[in-house]
């Protein structure tokens, strides 16, 4: 959509050079990051005429919960160098449009801040994004926060067993945070960190078998984030995963790999409705959402769209809470728009019927 590249535009102009190159850049060639967005476009949709689509409702119910449309926002990292509110303003925009935010472990505000500001607007759920330190007992510490701060889901993060080697972030270093801003720890105190450190620290260990680790120790329910091939996500459902989330950490981990959409048509045959298998990567409109759908998926998240409009969105381009919430607006009713023009009135209408893949295997 138009609006989410201007609003990229508008980004680059306002903040640092890296602080924009952080969240725009990837790994390697940034030839996966790419392909995430061109994969989409080789789904065709089909369209069905004379539908009565007088009413048409993109809502949807994900593990339990009522969103108000399929479409979430992922975890994003260290927000309040992009604006002083940061993770707040996503938790309370997402909340606003009755959708649902997951709060990085790299975040710049405790997660009990974000519980508390997701509260106030009433959120229909939250979760908290894991990654694994090399420290357990400090994530055992951290997994009991969440549980008492109301966080319904925990997502690991299984595609960091190493940093990718992303050249825009390297060439800068540890990029600044903003005075009076520290990443969060989690643990109810602050790091003292001055600087956004870059990526590593992460448990290489971790197996398959820490999910029940994971699970016991938070007491909730763990969703798998970085699965790209069906033996992976038959893997996680054998270790009680509640969901997945097909993932390529937005092309910043390992170039190459495949795109989403690609890997979303595999990944959903093998799981064959057993649980909820989510996307993201590369979504960028209303018709990617309803295309995600018909190849399989229950809902995306979308994270760099969200990231410009915290920066630089909203009525006066201030962005904040306000930005983010112009950004969800805009893809939740093009997703309603969409559904429509392909004759579909529900979200649970959409098949494989609805698309045709162009020069695929």
């Amino acid at each position: 959509m138009l609006i989410l590249r201007a609003l990229e535009a508008r980004t680059r102009e306002r903040v640092r050079a890296e602080v924009y190159d952080y969240y725009a850049g990837a790994a390697g060639d940034e030839r996966t990051m790419a392909e995430n967005a061109e994969a989409w476009q080789r789904v065709w949709l089909r369209p069905r005429a004379l539908v009565d689509v007088g009413a048409v409702d993109p809502a949807v119910t994900l593990l339990g919960h009522r969103l108000a449309a399929p479409v979430l926002l992922a975890p994003i990292a260290a927000q309040r160098m992009l604006h002083p509110d940061g993770e707040l303003a996503s938790a309370r925009a997402a909340a606003a449009a009755g959708s649902l935010y997951c709060l990085s472990t790299r975040a710049t505000a405790d997660l009990a801040e974000v519980a508390l500001a997701a509260d106030e607007v009433g959120a229909p759920a939250r979760w908290f994004q894991l990654y694994v330190h090399d420290d357990r007992d400090r994530t055992t510490e951290v997994l009991r926060r969440v549980r008492e701060h109301g966080y319904s889901q925990v997502v690991v993060t299984v595609d960091v067993p190493v940093p990718g080697r992303r050249e825009r972030e390297l060439g800068h270093g540890p990029v600044a945070l903003p005075d009076g801003v520290e990443m969060a720890s989690h643990l109810g105190r602050g790091e003292g960190v001055a600087a956004k450190p870059m990526i590593g620290g992460w448990d290489a260990t971790l197996a398959w078998a820490d999910l029940a680790w994971i699970r016991e120790a938070s007491g909730l329910d763990v969703i798998v984030k970085g699965v790209l091939t069906a033996e992976d996500a038959l893997l996680a459902i054998d270790h009680g995963a509640s969901a997945v989330v097909v993932s390529n950490h937005g092309g910043r981990q390992l170039d190459g790999t495949l795109p989403t959409a690609v890997a979303l048509r595999e990944v959903a045959a093998a799981v064959a409705g057993r649980i909820p298998v989510l996307v993201d990567g590369g979504v960028r409109s209303g018709s990617d959402v309803v295309r995600a759908l018909a190849l399989g998926a229950t809902a995306v998240l979308v994270g760099r769209p969200y990231a410009w409009g915290l920066a630089a969105g909203g009525p006066e381009g201030h962005g904040g809470e306000a930005g983010v919430r112009e950004v969800l607006d805009a893809l939740i009713d093009d997703t309603a728009r969409a559904l429509a023009l392909v004759g579909a009135t529900r979200c649970a209408d959409v098949g494989a019927e609805h698309v045709r893949l162009r020069g695929w295997d």
